[in-house]
């Protein structure tokens, strides 16, 4: 734990702007109610299950583990706005969850979270950067761990990045404190309301290029981290009054570290990305020299961490680590992995079928999908190429181009079209309906040639470099990891 990095972001155009009249007017309740509005809630998760169906192109979600408390959801954050939006996708109860204060109070983004019952936090490196002075800061977050608090303690599972901010790193930074601190808390208003205990809760989200539009996820659960309430006296009372209480420090340390090693587990936990990508094709080697193919991105993920569980076993094996390195380096240079290899070669085959099909299938849609969402999605790429929030927050321009676009640009579309057919109506109500069913559809199976078109070029790069002198050399790293696959 001590080792993670502890690296402030770099604050962004939004971060530095403070709204405090909309921060002050935010919903916030202590008294375990959720502060967000229930009916919304339903439609913020079909907005959300329609994003996430248009972002990733594959999704294994396992089922969260039974238990009766109100659950802290923690993981790893390298992703924007698509890691609690999968999160949330994920549960089975509402959630509460605290984010950056101008993710509040923003227009759109803003509304939403309001109605979410979202909470505001001002970070250190917002206070050190002059955007608020330290007791306003205080105030503000006070407010939101009272309110986290109290709905966690009433079993509602919260919803926190324990990092404090999003990063492109494949291993976690240190983490911050608030989390465990309103766990201890809520932990106490559980005891003394005769609830169930909370839990911490680790989970591993797993991208197969995280910043990449049509990506694969897998998500996992770790077993629950129970709660226990610290022995304070009178700290129950003083926290159901609205008055905001630090549990003991030791307790918080230790609740720290075992969610960072719990957390560790189910996160790359690798130095860089490029022994991440070797440790997943010494996995496809590994599988392809015992003729049991990986089949999904959830068996890449668990075969790679079976290598980094055994290359972590005494010395570094460079006999088998530095081949593996180059050789995923060439196939990430051209934008390809492991599934590129048939046993220990590249499979050259060109997928003309899936060209033909994906091609046909994006002109028949095209006059339903261009008109319907083609403009926001031109800005999602646009505006997510050029962000100055890092790569890591590239997919969340297309997560919110999609999230949005049935209220912003399909609703008002079908409305217009349906009353050109009939005069408003029950009946025209029900045409614009189905008008947004056919956008979504057509939508869906636009993607679905996409996909194809993309599997052809993906199928022209591996044939190209199969044909080159990198690819010679791709395939004698290749047998060298094959030869040294007895070091695991």
């Amino acid at each position: 734990m001590q080792d993670a990095p502890d690296i402030e972001p770099e604050l962004s155009s939004g971060a530095m702007k403070l709204r405090r009249k909309k921060l002050d007017n935010l919903p916030w309740d202590h008294t375990g109610r959720h502060p967000g509005n229930p009916y919304f809630w339903k439609i913020i998760l079909i907005l959300m299950g329609v994003g996430l169906r248009y972002i990733f192109r594959r999704s294994h979600y396992e089922k969260i583990p039974d238990f009766e408390g109100g659950r802290v959801i923690s993981s790893m954050h390298i992703n924007g706005l698509v890691d609690p939006a999968t999160l949330v996708h994920s549960q089975d109860r509402r959630i509460i969850s605290m984010g950056r204060h101008d993710l509040m109070t923003m227009p759109l983004i803003g509304w939403f979270s309001r109605r979410m019952g979202s909470q505001p936090v001002i970070r250190k490196s917002e206070i050190e950067n002059g955007v608020s002075d330290e007791e306003y800061a205080r105030k503000i977050n006070d407010r939101t761990l009272l309110t986290m608090t109290n709905c966690i303690a009433s079993g509602y599972n919260a919803m926190v990045m324990p990092e404090g901010k999003s990063h492109q790193d494949p291993h976690l930074h240190r983490f911050k404190t608030g989390p465990m601190r309103f766990a201890l808390n809520a932990a106490s208003i559980a005891k003394h309301r005769g609830l169930p205990n909370p839990a911490l809760q680790p989970v591993g989200l797993h991208f197969r290029c995280y910043h990449w539009f049509r990506t694969d996820v897998f998500v996992e659960f770790q077993e629950p981290i129970p709660v226990l309430a610290p022995e304070v006296s009178g700290a129950p009372e003083r926290l159901s009054s609205g008055k905001w209480e630090e549990p003991p420090s030791d307790q918080v340390h230790y609740l720290r570290d075992t969610l960072f090693s719990s957390l560790s587990e189910v996160t790359p936990d690798a130095p860089d990305w490029g022994t991440y990508r070797a440790w997943h094709l010494i996995g496809h080697i590994k599988a392809n020299t015992s003729n049991s193919q990986l089949k999904s991105f959830r068996d890449e993920v668990l075969a790679a961490r079976e290598v980094r569980a055994a290359l972590s076993e005494g010395q570094t094996k460079e006999d088998l680590m530095a081949p593996a390195i180059e050789a995923a380096k060439i196939l990430n240079d051209d934008q390809l992995d492991g599934r590129a290899l048939t046993g220990i070669k590249l499979d050259s085959r060109i997928a003309w079928t899936k060209s033909a099909i994906g091609i046909f299938l994006m002109i028949l849609m095209s006059p339903v999908t261009i008109p319907s969402t083609g403009i926001q999605a031109f800005f999602a790429w646009y505006l997510g190429d050029r962000t100055d929030e890092g790569i890591d927050a590239r997919t969340t321009y297309h997560f919110l181009a999609a999230m949005f676009s049935p209220i912003l640009f399909w609703l008002p579309l079908s409305i217009f079209t349906a009353f050109l057919v009939h005069p408003p109506s029950l009946l025209s109500i029900a045409i614009a309906m189905s008008i947004m069913l056919v956008i979504h559809i057509s939508n869906l199976v636009f993607l679905f040639g996409y996909d194809c078109w993309s599997d052809f070029s993906t199928s022209r790069r591996r044939a190209k470099l199969a044909s080159s002198d990198r690819g010679k050399r791709l395939e004698e790293l290749i047998l060298d990891v094959k030869t040294n696959l007895n070091l695991l």
